[in-house]
């Protein structure tokens, strides 16, 4: 089958989240398995833009509300991905250095959208599947439907994954003109809550939605950011699956962010001289039970919640615990967490902005990762952590839920809590400090355990397969 992935991002080319490791990551699985996944992006003005050779594959032109605007698709020629790459560029709108944050960021959807579905409409031949992945990409399945001027695509099968649904990129109806021209008696495929919701919109047009976990799935019935009574009525065509990770890049025995690499057979003395590297650079105890936190500081992360939890943590269990924080965000967390530092440091660092290296090597060094998230879909930090020999502690909730088992159940090797506060997350460090120091021979055997575990896109890939032949 021929499976062409729409995203806004895909790893390593351009990345803001898990978004971008999964298009990176799945095509590449799916092509092992006999297919030919390719994936089409937007041209962003990145590193690996200027660091690769590239081939115009098309160029053509559109119209949007009065704007005609220019486009062409570049190929990427070695295929180094594991997959064909795509970029669509369009002067003036796609040509940015980040991904998202611009005011125009409407338009500049819209626009990537229109120049996808102008582009395969001028193939010779029709592609098995389009994949799409969240709302930057949302209007194709509505827009290969109803918009006249791509009809010959209308049978082509469409898949819509949520990554995150909180995020919907709804807007007013006085910008509908944006849209290419499309049957207005289908205007109510577009419309909630009196808005334009490109997300709303690929649930209702798509022939299949997938969420990035089977637990997500459940709590978008309920907590869909006013899409409950949608995700209810479609639930029919919904199915979740949950993420992989790519082990060909989160290997600790092959990462070269790394300056000891180890497998599970001496994850002891590897984490040992990861962790010693870490604590050189951030002034932290080797001896102490390292926690570390990486993401996106914001509320849907309950990274508000890490400044206090923190600090309570360090007076509750005596100052025999370090915090490492790798992340950047609302101004308000950044700020109370570089107070907590200043408060306390040698005990707490942090590493305000986005470091792929360290975060291999935080992965590599700490012994614990602290998820308390509100909202996490399927999350891959927790997978990775796995990966790395490092425990997960996390908050019950979506992909956390379907990956971690507490260390307090049969076979268990994480810690799981239910609320995002912070006596929760200050009880969980107080049960990390007592496995660390009082339970060593569990925490041994936790650590070999769970880099045994297999959370690789193979078993994933082949459920996304199943999706795909049942819609031929």
């Amino acid at each position: 089958m021929e499976i062409i992935h729409v995203s806004a991002e895909c790893y390593p080319v351009a990345k803001a989240g898990g978004l971008g490791d999964v298009v990176g990551a799945l095509p590449k699985y799916l092509n092992q398995l006999g297919h030919n996944a390719k994936v089409v992006m937007p041209m962003y003005r990145t590193k690996f833009l200027a660091a690769n050779e590239w081939e115009v594959v098309h160029e053509s032109h559109q119209d949007m509300d009065g704007y005609h605007f220019k486009y062409a698709v570049i190929r990427e020629k070695t295929n180094k991905l594991g997959f064909e790459l795509y970029l669509v560029d369009i002067y003036g709108l796609l040509d940015r250095d980040k991904i998202y944050g611009y005011d125009d960021d409407t338009d500049r959807f819209v626009a990537f959208q229109t120049a996808v579905c102008d582009w395969i409409a001028s193939w010779s031949h029709k592609p098995d599947v389009i994949h799409c992945h969240d709302h930057h990409t949302g209007f194709i399945p509505f827009m290969l439907k109803h918009c006249f001027a791509f009809q010959r695509l209308a049978d082509v099968p469409t898949v819509f994954t949520i990554h995150n649904g909180q995020y919907q990129g709804q807007f007013g109806w006085e910008r509908s003109n944006l849209l290419p021209a499309y049957d207005s008696y289908k205007w109510g495929m577009l419309e909630w809550n009196n808005a334009i919701n490109p997300l709303a919109s690929a649930v209702k047009c798509c022939w299949k939605v997938t969420t990035v976990s089977p637990s997500y799935l459940d709590e978008l019935r309920y907590q869909a950011a006013g899409l409950e009574f949608l995700m209810q009525y479609e639930q029919g065509k919904c199915v979740g699956i949950l993420n992989g990770i790519d082990n060909d890049v989160w290997n600790p025995s092959t990462d070269t962010f790394l300056p000891r690499n180890y497998d599970e057979h001496d994850a002891k003395e590897g984490k040992r001289k990861n962790k010693k590297e870490l604590c050189q650079t951030f002034n932290l105890d080797p001896e102490k039970p390292l926690i570390t936190f990486i993401g996106r500081l914001v509320g849907e992360k309950a990274a508000d919640v890490l400044p206090d939890a923190i600090r309570s943590s360090i007076y509750h269990y005596h100052g025999n615990v370090n915090f490492l924080i790798l992340g950047s965000g609302e101004p308000d967390v950044e700020g109370r967490l570089q107070e907590v530092q200043s408060q306390l440091g040698g005990f707490v660092n942090t590493y305000i902005g986005y470091n792929e290296g360290l975060s291999h090597l935080l992965y590599a060094g700490a012994d614990f990762l602290l998820m308390p998230s509100r909202v996490e879909p399927c999350g891959l930090n927790q997978m990775y952590a796995l990966r790395y020999g490092t425990v997960p502690m996390v908050r019950s909730t979506g992909g956390l839920k379907d990956t971690v088992k507490d260390f307090g159940d049969w076979q268990g090797f994480g810690i799981r809590f239910n609320h995002a506060d912070v006596a929760d997350v200050t009880n969980s460090v107080g049960r990390a400090v007592d496995l660390y120091y009082n339970k060593r021979d569990l925490f041994t055997w936790m650590r070999s355990y769970m880099m045994h575990i297999d959370h690789s896109w193979e078993a994933s890939a082949g459920e996304y397969v199943s999706v795909y032949e049942s819609l031929a």
